[in-house]
Parts: C-alpha cells; sequence; structure tokens
C-alpha cells in the first residue's frame, strides 16, 4: 500500500555556511558557487530523508540569527547542516545557536578532495580553511552546549553520506513526533503499570499530544460509513490477500470480513479528520464495536500510522515516530510484544507476536487473511492477517517513563524463521535471537525495565535512533553483542546520576 501524503510530509535540510566580510566579494562569491555545489551533491543523494536547500552564504551575526528563527518557524524544516567554508569568527554564531530549535548537523568538509600540491598558493589556503574554520565554530558550539552531530569527511564520502543520512531520518522522527497528534480509545488495561505515564512530560519533551476519546465516538464513525464503500474495499481484501474459504463473499463468514472493511474505513476517517497519525486500542473497552480492530489496525500500520495496544500510547507514538524514521529504507517497523521464549535445543530464540496487531511491512510474503475467535474481548471473531516476518537484522525500542525522565531502550536482534511450521498459531509473529544472547538481553531489558510492548524495525539502525535520543535529549540505553550485564548496569547508575544533575542544574 502507497503511504498518503499526508502520513509522510515533504521535508528540507537547510545548508548553511559561514564565512565573514574579510575576504571581500570575489571570495566570497567562490565560497557561494562551492557551497551551492556541496549541497547539490548531498541532495543528489536519495539516501538522505529530505530535499537539501542551499542557503545564502552567512557573515554576520544578525543574518544567523534571523535565519536561525526562520528555521524555527517553518514547517518544512527538519535541521541546519552547517559548514564553515573559511574562516567564519564564531562569536558572530552565538545569538544564531542560542535561539536554535532544530536539529544541527556540523558537516567538517572541504570543497577539493586532494590538495594541488604543485599550485597551491595563499589564496587557495585563504579560501579553503575549513580545518580552521570548523574548528572556531565548534569551540562555540562545545561553549554553549549546542547539541549536535559532527560528521567529518568529503562529501562524496559514502560513509559521510551514511552518516548524514542517519541524522536526516532522526530528524524526521523527531519532526513528527513533535507534530503527533494521537487518538486514545478508551483508557489503559487495568492494573498495567509500564503503559501509564506522564502525558504532559511526554507533550513537553517530544511534542506530541495524547487526546482521549470514548470508544462509542469512533463507534458512530463506523456506523455511517457507506456500504458500498466497505464492499469495496473487502473486495480489495480478497485481491491483496490470501483469504481463507469462509470469509469470501460466497462463504458463511464474510459479514464478518464486510464488519472488518467498515472497521478500517472508521477508523480512517476518524483519524484522517482529527489529524491524527497515531492511537491505541483497548480490548477491555470495545464499546459498541462489534469486533476487536484486526487487519483495520494492521493496514493502518502499513500506512504509516502508529498503533499501541490495551492504551500503550508511549509504543504507539515511538512506532509512528520511527515509521517515520524509516520511510524509504529497505525493511518495515511494527507494533510488537516479546511472547514466549524457545530455550533449547539450538540457539535460544523468542517469539513475539501480540492477539492481532502486527504490521505486514514485516512479512516475509504474501499474507493470508482468516477469522478466529479471541478468548479476550467478549465479542465477535475479529479478522486478522496471518505471516511470518521476514529474517534479517533489526532493533527492538521500548519506550517507558521512569518518573523523573523517558528511558529508550533497544536491542539489536537477528530475526529468523521460524524452526517449523506453525498452523495452529492464529496471528502474526516474529522469531529472533537476540544480541549477544537471550539470556543477557532479557536480563539487561528487565534490569532497564523496559517495556513488553516494543517496536520491532529492520528499517531503521542504532545510528538514527541514536542521533534522535540526542536530538530530544532522551536517555538510550543499547544492548547489543557487546553489551554485558555488569556493565550495562553501570551504565544504569551513571546515567541515574547524570540525569538527575542535569535537572538540578
Amino acid at each position: 500500500m502507497t503511504a498518503p501524503n499526508e502520513t509522510y510530509p515533504a521535508q528540507e535540510i537547510w545548508f548553511l555556511t559561514g564565512s565573514q566580510d574579510l575576504y571581500g566579494d570575489a571570495t566570497l562569491s567562490q565560497v557561494a558557487d562551492q557551497s551551492r555545489r556541496i549541497a547539490d551533491i548531498l541532495d543528489s543523494h536519495s539516501e538522505i530523508r529530505a530535499r537539501i536547500v542551499w542557503k545564502p552564504v552567512l557573515t554576520d551575526s544578525e543574518s544567523i540569527r534571523r535565519l536561525c528563527q526562520e528555521a524555527n518557524a517553518s514547517a518544512d524544516c527538519t535541521g541546519l547542516i552547517v559548514w564553515m567554508h573559511t574562516f567564519s569568527p564564531a562569536k558572530m554564531w552565538i545569538a544564531g545557536l542560542s535561539v536554535l530549535d532544530r536539529p544541527l548537523l556540523h558537516l567538517h568538509t572541504q570543497f577539493n578532495l586532494s590538495l594541488p600540491w604543485s599550485s597551491i598558493d595563499m589564496d587557495f589556503m585563504n579560501l579553503n580553511q575549513a580545518a580552521h574554520g570548523d574548528r572556531e565554530f565548534a569551540h562555540v558550539g562545545a561553549r554553549l552546549g549546542v547539541s549536535r552531530k559532527i560528521v567529518a569527511g568529503h562529501a562524496t564520502d559514502p560513509r559521510v553520506i551514511e552518516r548524514i543520512a542517519a541524522w536526516s531520518r532522526a530528524a524526521a522522527g523527531r519532526q513528527a513526533s513533535r507534530t503527533l497528534r494521537l487518538a486514545r480509545f478508551g483508557d489503559n488495561m487495568r492494573d498495567v503499570a509500564v503503559t501509564e505515564g506522564d502525558k504532559v512530560e511526554a507533550e513537553r519533551v517530544f511534542g506530541f499530544s495524547v487526546n482521549s476519546y470514548a470508544v462509542n465516538d469512533l463507534v458512530a464513525v463506523v456506523d455511517s460509513v457507506p456500504d458500498k464503500e466497505v464492499a469495496e474495499l473487502a473486495a480489495d481484501y480478497g485481491e491483496l490477500y490470501d483469504l481463507v474459504p469462509i470469509l469470501r463473499p460466497d462463504g458463511p463468514r464474510h459479514d464478518s470480513l464486510l464488519y472488518a472493511a467498515r472497521l478500517e474505513l472508521g477508523l480512517r476517517t476518524f483519524l484522517t479528520e482529527g489529524g491524527f497519525t497515531a492511537f491505541t486500542t483497548n480490548f477491555e473497552d470495545l464499546g459498541g464495536l462489534r469486533q476487536l480492530p484486526g487487519i483495520a489496525v494492521q493496514r493502518l500500520m502499513a500506512d504509516g500510522y502508529g498503533f499501541g495496544a490495551e492504551g500503550d500510547w508511549k509504543t504507539s507514538a515511538l512506532l509512528r515516530t520511527i515509521k517515520v524514521m524509516g520511510l524509504g529504507q529497505p525493511g518495515g517497523t511494527t507494533f510488537m510484544e516479546d511472547y514466549t521464549y524457545h530455550l533449547g535445543p539450538g540457539t535460544p530464540r523468542i517469539l513475539g507476536a501480540h492477539m492481532l496487531e502486527v504490521c505486514p511491512s514485516v512479512a516475509a510474503a504474501r499474507p493470508h487473511c482468516e477469522i478466529h475467535p479471541l478468548s479476550i474481548g467478549g465479542r465477535e471473531d475479529p479478522v486478522r492477517l496471518i505471516f511470518d516476518a521476514a529474517p534479517g537484522p533489526a532493533l527492538v525500542v521500548g519506550l517507558c517513563d521512569l518518573g523523573d525522565r523517558f528511558r529508550l531502550t533497544a536491542n539489536a536482534v537477528d530475526v529468523v524463521a521460524p524452526s517449523e511450521p506453525l498452523p495452529h498459531l492464529p496471528v502474526a509473529r516474529a522469531v529472533w535471537k537476540p544480541r549477544p544472547s537471550l539470556a543477557e538481553s532479557a536480563e539487561s531489558w528487565l534490569l532497564a525495565g523496559a517495556p513488553h510492548h516494543t517496536v520491532l524495525s529492520s528499517a531503521v539502525d542504532i545510528e538514527a535512533l541514536n542521533d534522535y535520543a540526542a536530538m530530544t535529549d532522551v536517555e538510550l540505553l543499547t544492548i547489543d553483542e557487546n553489551t554485558t550485564v555488569n556493565q550495562l548496569a553501570k551504565e544504569i547508575r551513571w546515567n541515574s546520576a547524570y540525569y538527575r544533575l542535569a535537572q538540578a542544574l
């Protein structure tokens, strides 16, 4: 399915170049030409998650301050790339950096790849001073405590492009979380702790707003969907998925498929009209809904919407954010839950799933569309898509509220095919080997107090997630092949001290 444009809006990264008036108009003209060409090189790489927009060379404090304020006010600008082509006395950047509210990447590069050894002269030296100017700029960034990513190397270097691309995806995710509106149908699953949290603090830190609605507000929209549209969508299901015979037009459960389609159309209408890009449901609070939404939630996630089960608004917002970060990348991103373990024989593995809601963006093959009983919720049997997740490296990411701060926890995993078919498990699922091992990853995850609802993504890597955590000033604990439980315990203690001291200051 193609994501709607309003779900993934167009975005820009502004390319800023620093210099000064000392060099004269001729030199500044060269600076402008060369910086524009560097910006064009970056813009030619589709891996970078936004259009690179070149801005005129900056040579004084007022123009820098004004441009930073324009970036703050722009709905399209997700971040700034800054390069000191020559020597830009960095006191002129203080006013601008002090008001900047967009992610910053300091590109430490130069126009020429190689030195012209036989012809180099002082004119060349005066023009090509990034090795000099960027150090001056970096000093002020450090002095002001400005959060920024620093990437060193030529703009044609694949490593440079890869690191800028990761940052650009993180910046897109930050922008998405800042503009995210989440619809919460019903409340939290009763007596569950980790899905609760401080919504006001979340809006302060991440920018997203959580808005609660009675389930019957949704029911009214679902019931008003025209029958013709319902029939058309149900027919699409038959074209897109392997439909079991009982759900086909001549099957005894076709009415259940029609209601599943009605649910999807009603949810889409409610979310679109309200400007929501994420939502939650709760099987304990279904109001007048005949089914717990299954295929509807799965297909909405495939289109980029965030989702959390049982009222889990934090995971829903995180899923939406990572969906935006992973747009255009190979792989997929889904709501997930660690369900049960295979402890042996062979390498221990985790079987992840949920009652219904796993996104088909991670599917290894064409999903089956089936209907099965659900032992909880007290409603009709729900329709759902069933598939195995595609093998490959991925991240399992969770967001929790510790009271004094939010914590992201990420585990590097390897998704694998199930050891045997799962003919009696009527849900979509993923099997993975966590790094460094199941025992050490589980002990580390539990030590971190990380949640049981997570986001599984094969589209976003740890560098992009690190960049996002830095942009939002949120703690990130990483569990990977280098992790030991003892070392992670020390990191947790150090982080606790740091964040409490930082809040006091």
